[in-house]
């Protein structure tokens, strides 16, 4: 049984999604060594190019992020692409669905936006989030971006 969460849009820069942004990054030290070093700029998760989503508790604490933003990534024969980015739940929550509302969401919103194709990209230290991306139906791809050629990086899409 999936518990509740409430998924609010919110700035990049939101406190509650710097947060967990910044809870992230220290993840990827642990697992990878160092922060996710590839470059952002807040603005590309403002609607309606992009959507940074922070979902919240029962009890109203953020312990969810996602978002994408346009890409111009070509995949699976799609027209137009999102990439989704900041996928994460506190180590506390996980287990719960959090990440797979998560997901279905920024995929919903991507098709409510006018786009067909969802790509990402996640590392082999992560072996969790592959198996989410594989079970939700995404499918590899080559690599693309920041860690295109990075060994630890694999690349998934999936026609909305």
């Amino acid at each position: 049984m999936q518990a509740a969460l409430d998924l609010r849009p919110v700035g990049y820069l939101h406190p509650d999604a710097a947060s967990l942004v910044a809870r992230v990054q220290r993840e990827y030290v642990e697992r990878y060594g160092s922060p996710d070093e590839s470059p952002v700029d807040p603005a590309v998760f403002d609607p309606p190019e992009g959507l940074f989503l922070v979902g919240y508790d029962a009890l109203g604490d953020p312990v969810a992020t996602g978002a994408w933003r346009r890409s111009s990534v070509r995949a699976l024969g799609g027209a137009s692409a999102v990439e989704v980015k900041r996928m994460f739940v506190v180590s506390e929550r996980r287990g719960l669905g959090f990440a797979r509302a998560v997901l279905a969401a920024l995929e919903s919103a991507a098709v409510a936006a006018g786009h067909d194709v969802v790509v990402l990209e996640t590392g082999l230290r992560q072996p969790e989030a592959i198996g989410l991306y594989r079970s939700a139906g995404y499918e590899e791809i080559p690599g693309f971006g920041f860690y295109r050629d990075a060994p630890l990086s694999r690349c998934f899409g999936k026609r909305l």
